[in-house]
């Protein structure tokens, strides 16, 4: 994937505006490696919390010609192992699945949060069997450490790959 290939796609801070987009990821077939769609209650707790992040951000990813909205990528805090690291995730909608989104989306977000700075690493956890989600790791740079169990949502555990980049890798002083 050509660097410059980023440019197709734009990463736009999420707002209050954007509570329409949880809504058109929360079917079945969206969240079937995140435990399923949530209740109306926990989308709005999920967009005020989207709002408001302090420590990373979330972003409608949307196409750089016409400006249509895509679908959703960020990064927020995680602990992990022994220290604090970022995690990304995203979700590109079924109508624009297959174009290899996600994988730019993912590759443009490497670079805000390399600039943003705080942590030396960003991870990514899809689930083993989720081969849209590794292939976009793998597309996008990232490398697979191994695998991990984690909660989530609570009460559901799933066998996830660890996929990071280095951070500090192609900084010049």
């Amino acid at each position: 994937m050509d660097h410059s290939d980023v440019r197709r796609v734009r990463l736009v801070p999420w707002s209050e505006g954007d509570l329409w987009l949880l809504r058109r990821t929360n079917s079945p077939e969206m969240t079937e490696h995140l435990g399923g769609p949530e209740s109306e209650e926990q989308l709005l707790s999920r967009h005020r919390r989207y709002c408001a992040l302090s420590s990373g951000r979330m972003y409608r990813v949307t196409l750089a010609d016409g400006g249509e909205t895509a679908g959703s990528i960020g990064y927020w805090e995680r602990e992990w192992r022994d220290g604090t690291v970022w995690e990304t995730g995203w979700g590109i909608l079924p109508e624009f699945q297959g174009r290899g989104l996600a994988a730019l989306a993912a590759r443009a977000l490497v670079d805000v949060v390399r600039a943003a700075g705080g942590h030396p690493a960003l991870h990514a956890f899809p689930e083993v069997d989720h081969a849209a989600s590794n292939g976009v790791c793998r597309k996008a740079g990232f490398t697979l450490l191994g695998q991990a169990d984690f909660e989530y949502p609570k009460g559901n555990w799933i066998r996830s790959n660890d996929w990071y980049v280095d951070l500090r890798a192609g900084l010049s002083g």
